[in-house]
């Protein structure tokens, strides 16, 4: 991963076998980025994608394998603890040129990932909701 600061952005590459979601974190506490938005394209050969169920409170996880192309990644960078929490949502689509969106749990990269984040002055903290079952913004 290369990463260069422009004002309040970082244009971020990541390479080839790098993990997204691990490598952001890893950024995001290096840099100490507490708020932030997300957004990244490119092209990967692993994801696992997720879907949020309320009434049960369960994340549905289904991995995918193969050549995909990042159709969009989109998210937050807020802390919980204060400690970086990410949370991502994005699409792929495989070599039929299906789409498979959701929650991003896993993306791995296979050729590149050209992310720009956007950093916002001040912290949003996560607080769990009971009743949702999800780390929701909490505004102090």
């Amino acid at each position: 991963m290369e990463y260069r600061k422009f004002g309040n952005t970082y244009a971020v590459r990541m390479d080839r076998g790098e993990e997204i979601v691990a490598k952001l974190t890893e950024l995001c506490e290096k840099e100490q980025i507490h708020l932030a938005t997300v957004e990244a394209l490119g092209a990967v050969d692993h994801a696992v994608l997720c879907v949020y169920d309320v009434p049960t409170k369960t994340f549905f996880r289904q991995p995918f394998d193969g050549p995909m192309e990042i159709g969009h990644l989109g998210g937050s960078v807020t802390t919980k603890d204060g400690k970086v929490y990410l949370h991502l949502h994005g699409t792929v689509c495989d070599q039929e040129l299906n789409a498979h969106g959701g929650h991003i749990n896993e993306l791995r990269v296979s050729a590149t990932c050209e992310m720009f984040i956007h950093t916002l002055e001040g912290t949003v903290e996560r607080q769990m909701s009971e009743e949702i079952g999800l780390n929701l913004f909490q505004f102090v």
